[in-house]
């Protein structure tokens, strides 16, 4: 168990959990909270008035993150001859065809963002059982299936991240490290706020963006103030 300075516990058992938060008190309260020796994530979370069971509200995308998500993306890459020499030059982790899709379905699945050139999908579309659970299936409508791999690596790599409601009509992802300065985390918690924003499906009926709550990988869950979404 970590152990909290006394700072760290004042902190904590100053906290109200109903309080709303501007987003810069919400980070400093964070950095304040901070108790790993690592360098913690900083996440986001919005809930969402939608029911993703109806095809008309699934809320699903790709947003890239102005100041990267100091995370080093594994990318994987279906494609052969020129396309597969250019995904490797664009700096893919692994490429190949048939012989990544058996790597695959032996279990070798340490990826974070599966590119297919179209072509290919006749081979990645017998891993859909095994990379569809895991979000990992390409898909042209977020530009994972294209003829142009290098630009979907740079992307990949450079801090673009997918995301998809949940059941609950929960969205989430890291959007940086606390490492990162103030106004670098506040750069992509408004690109990716933003982003779900203007992803709002035609079937979503009443109030669309109900609550968005920050955290840290060891840190309290903070209410933001809604009306300090789109602030710089």
């Amino acid at each position: 168990m970590v152990k909290l300075s006394k700072k760290q516990k004042s902190l904590t058992e100053k906290l109200d959990a109903e309080k709303l938060y501007g987003i810069d008190e919400a980070l400093q309260t964070l950095r304040d909270l901070k108790s790993a020796k690592f360098d913690e994530t900083v996440e986001v979370a919005l809930n969402l008035g939608v029911d993703p069971r109806h095809a008309d509200q699934m809320v699903r995308g790709m947003v890239s993150l102005p100041s990267g998500t100091g995370k080093d993306m594994k990318v994987a890459v279906f494609a052969r001859g020129d396309n597969a020499e250019k995904a490797l030059a664009a700096g893919a982790d692994k490429v190949g065809a048939e012989d990544l899709m058996e790597d695959m379905q032996n279990g070798n699945l340490n990826y974070d963002r599966v590119i297919a050139t179209p072509d290919m999908m006749g081979v990645v579309g017998r891993l859909g059982k095994i990379l569809g659970p895991k979000g990992l299936m390409p898909n042209p409508k977020l530009g994972t299936v294209t003829p142009n791999v290098e630009q979907a690596i740079k992307d990949a790599k450079g801090g673009q991240v997918e995301f998809r409601v949940e059941k609950q009509g929960i969205i989430h992802s890291g959007i940086g490290k606390l490492s990162f300065s103030d106004d670098a985390l506040k750069a992509n918690y408004n690109a990716f706020v933003d982003a779900i924003v203007k992803a709002k499906p035609a079937g979503a009926k009443g109030k669309y963006l109900r609550k968005i709550t920050i955290t840290s990988s060891m840190g309290p869950g903070l209410k933001i103030d809604m009306s300090d979404v789109y602030s710089a």
